[in-house]
C-alpha cells in the first residue's frame, strides 16, 4: 500500500520543509497521482467503462469503484504504484531547489511555494468521461431590411 505522509517526504530528502508546507506538498502529490493515474486508466477505457465508471464516481461509491476497477483493469494497482515511483523520483530530483524555495521565503517572512504551478486538477472521472464534441455556434439569424425603396425617375402625376 502506498502511503503519501510524512515518511515519503522523508525518503525524499524534504523532512526539513515547514509543516504547513509538508502538509500542501503532501496534497499536490496525491491530487498529481490522482491525476497520471486517471489520464492512464481513462486512456484504456471504452467510451461505455468511462461511463460505468463515472456513475461509481458520481455516486461517491468508492469500493465499488474499486471492485470496478479490479475486475476491469485487474493491473490498476500496477499503473498506479508505477506513476507514484515516477513522481516520487521528480519530486526527489527538485527537493533541493523546493529547500531552497521554502528556506528563502522564510527568511524573508513570506510562505514558501511548495511545488512548481501545476494545471488545476480535475475530478479524473469527470475530466475523462467527458468526450470531445464539437463547437456549437449559433445559427445565423435572418435580418430585416428596410424596404427597397423604388427607384427614382420620372414620377407620373
Amino acid at each position: 500500500m502506498l502511503k503519501i505522509d510524512n515518511n515519503l517526504l522523508q525518503d525524499i530528502g524534504l523532512a526539513a520543509l515547514p509543516d504547513s508546507e509538508k502538509n500542501s506538498l503532501l496534497k499536490h502529490i496525491y491530487e498529481t497521482l490522482e491525476m497520471r493515474v486517471g489520464m492512464r486508466l481513462a486512456d484504456q477505457m471504452s467510451n461505455e467503462q468511462l461511463d460505468e465508471f463515472e456513475r461509481y464516481f458520481e455516486a461517491k461509491d468508492d469500493a465499488g469503484a474499486f471492485a470496478w476497477l479490479e475486475s476491469n483493469f485487474p493491473n490498476y494497482k500496477d499503473i498506479v504504484q508505477e506513476e507514484f515511483d515516477k513522481l516520487k523520483a521528480e519530486v526527489a530530483q527538485a527537493a533541493p531547489q523546493i529547500l531552497a524555495a521554502a528556506q528563502a521565503q522564510v527568511a524573508a517572512g513570506q510562505p514558501a511555494p511548495v511545488a512548481p504551478p501545476q494545471p488545476p486538477v480535475v475530478d479524473p472521472a469527470a475530466q475523462y468521461a467527458a468526450q470531445p464534441q464539437q463547437p456549437q455556434y449559433a445559427q445565423p439569424q435572418p435580418q430585416a431590411y428596410p424596404p427597397a425603396q423604388p427607384p427614382a425617375g420620372p414620377q407620373q402625376q
